[in-house]
């Protein structure tokens, strides 16, 4: 079954080039779900092949030589460590389409999105399964051009702005990232990954592990997102389209973090110990600052842009820890974070198409009366995301402030256990803000919303009576929208404003709960049985610390 990583790499490539060959465009949603379905088909197939016994070795290998003057070889595999994360790309992938089905692109060119979104597959499951390091870096840039298309040309106002601050950030990581891997290639010999993990440092100096470390941290760092290396990332969450900031918050920033997990710790175990008290301090105030950001934002995507700052400082972290529990608490928070923020910017999304505005203030509560699918959802999804027991969003965080109160030998505790207080803080700084959140947008009383584009004309004096909300699948009525096609609400119960209109609002639609229900079952899935994905991360982890491993 060694053919499957290739597969999922060939499939969304054939899929993207078929597209663009045909210039598909009342079938290129129909077509994009059929492919991104067969690459989801290809992924559970390689979950199912998977050797549960041995998670630390790396298996199903492909290993091909691909430029033999220069020792460079195709080599794709999958352990315990990349496993989760191939799943979760196909699958937030194959929901992004089903998405789209719903919710066509309000710029067109649907045909266009549908192939800068599986270029964009191709991209991240590579990353994942490379294991070459220049192959690995390939497939790391390879994910830059569709995404700045997304953002560019599907995006909001802002797009032009927000696309090109995201390409020039992750351009420059990437130039920094490629030189920390030539240092690796000129010390060690060679770009297998599989082997270079074996030797834990062996043959590489530590004065260059330090360079190395410093260089290839710094280039994941910009990705992951890393605090003061995060600005880039409110920007394009808010501008990026629905289907975008979901495959951005979803995967492209476990790339970042999984090139700690694959290269700079097992790869430079050195530079890992000398330059751990930075990376938890760097972490620590990423989240601090993450949690405080979000309590002074107006708008809602960008408020969930930012508590990504903070969640990634989580996994920084517990890779800073250099303990198995750290780390597999980094690897949890990973794949927590993919699931929940998926789900919080889908449900971002619909919200602002049914506003016509994501300003918490202009939303004016009583969503869960309004919208009581959408609402319910929402609250679902931030009670996940502030790291409630029994969601999936607990465990990661938890396992990562645990790896700092016990931190591997030679760091200082004193010193990582002021971490602990402080990423401690920061849980409750998260609690505050989504509690903040929903106590203005889903709760209260709902008052006037009306797009600014597009305000309502008066409406016939009977439309005043009580408005009862929408029944789920109902579609929206006729009337009044925004610029870009968003519905405008106005709810006219007792204390509205005479004479003004009303319309109902469009609760879940069928193909927005075929997007969100599998999230959901799968937050409450790791939350209630961490040891789902425990079980297979923690013999990888033990492994790629090799020696270095605290008790």
């Amino acid at each position: 079954m060694s053919w499957l990583p290739i597969a999922l790499v060939a499939v969304p490539l054939l899929g993207a080039l078929a597209a663009f060959v045909r210039a598909v465009r009342d079938s290129a949603v129909a077509w994009g779900i059929a492919v991104s379905a067969a690459v989801l088909v290809l992924a559970a197939a390689l979950a199912a092949v998977f050797d549960y016994a041995r998670p630390a070795e790396m298996q199903l290998q492909t290993d091909q030589p691909w430029i033999p003057g220069l020792g460079l070889r195709f080599h794709l595999g999958v352990d315990g460590v990349s496993l989760p994360l191939v799943v979760l790309t196909a699958l937030l992938t194959f929901l992004c389409f089903v998405h789209l089905a719903g919710h066509p692109p309000e710029g067109g060119r649907t045909g266009g999105l549908v192939v800068t979104l599986l270029v964009l597959e191709v991209g991240m499951l590579g990353t994942f399964l490379a294991l070459d390091l220049l192959l690995f870096f390939v497939f790391f840039e390879v994910v830059l051009v569709p995404m700045y298309f997304v953002i560019a040309l599907w995006g909001g106002a802002g797009r032009r702005v927000a696309a090109v601050k995201f390409i020039l950030y992750t351009l420059l990581g990437s130039a920094v990232l490629l030189i920390g891997l030539l240092v690796v290639w000129t010390q060690a010999g060679t770009l297998d990954m599989v082997a270079l993990a074996d030797r834990h440092g062996s043959g590489i100096a530590r004065s260059a592990q330090i360079l190395a470390f410093l260089a290839i941290g710094l280039g994941l760092a910009v990705k992951t997102p890393m605090w003061p290396l995060h600005t880039w990332l409110p920007d394009a969450h808010t501008e990026a389209p629905t289907v975008g900031s979901v495959l951005l918050a979803g995967v492209l920033l476990k790339m970042g973090s999984y090139g700690f997990a694959r290269i700079a710790i097992p790869v430079l175990p050195e530079g890992a110990a000398a330059l751990a008290p930075w990376l938890g301090a760097f972490a620590v105030a990423g989240i601090a600052y993450g949690s405080l950001a979000c309590l002074a934002q107006r708008d809602l995507k960008r408020m969930i842009a930012y508590s990504s700052v903070g969640h990634m400082g989580f996994v920084l972290l517990g890779f800073a820890s250099l303990t198995p529990v750290g780390m597999n608490g980094a690897l949890f928070a990973n794949v927590a974070h993919g699931l929940i923020t998926g789900l919080l910017f889908f449900l971002a999304g619909a919200v602002k198409e049914r506003y016509g505005t994501a300003d918490m203030v202009r939303l004016g509560g009583g969503m869960l009366r309004r919208l009581p699918y959408v609402g319910s959802l929402l609250t679902f999804a931030c009670v996940a995301s502030l790291g409630l027991p029994g969601l999936a969003g607990f465990w990661g965080e938890m396992l990562a402030l645990l790896g700092a109160f016990r931190p591997a030998a030679g760091l200082s505790r004193p010193l990582f256990l002021v971490f602990m207080a402080v990423g401690g803080l920061g849980t409750v700084l998260t609690a505050a803000y989504f509690l903040v959140m929903l106590s203005r947008v889903t709760h209260g009383r709902a008052v006037e919303t009306v797009s600014p584009a597009a305000p309502l004309q008066p409406a016939p004096l009977e439309s005043a009576a009580p408005l009862e909300p929408a029944g789920p699948l109902e579609s929206a009525r006729p009337g009044a929208t925004g610029a870009a096609g968003a519905a405008v609400g106005v709810d006219t119960r007792d204390g509205a404003e005479p004479g003004q209109g009303r319309r109902r609002f469009r609760d879940a639609t069928t193909h927005e709960l075929a997007a969100w229900l599998p999230l959901v079952a799968l937050i409450m899935l790791f939350g209630l049985w961490p040891k789902a994905l425990l079980a297979v991360t923690t013999p990888a982890v033990q492994s790629l610390l090799g020696s270095g491993a605290a008790p």
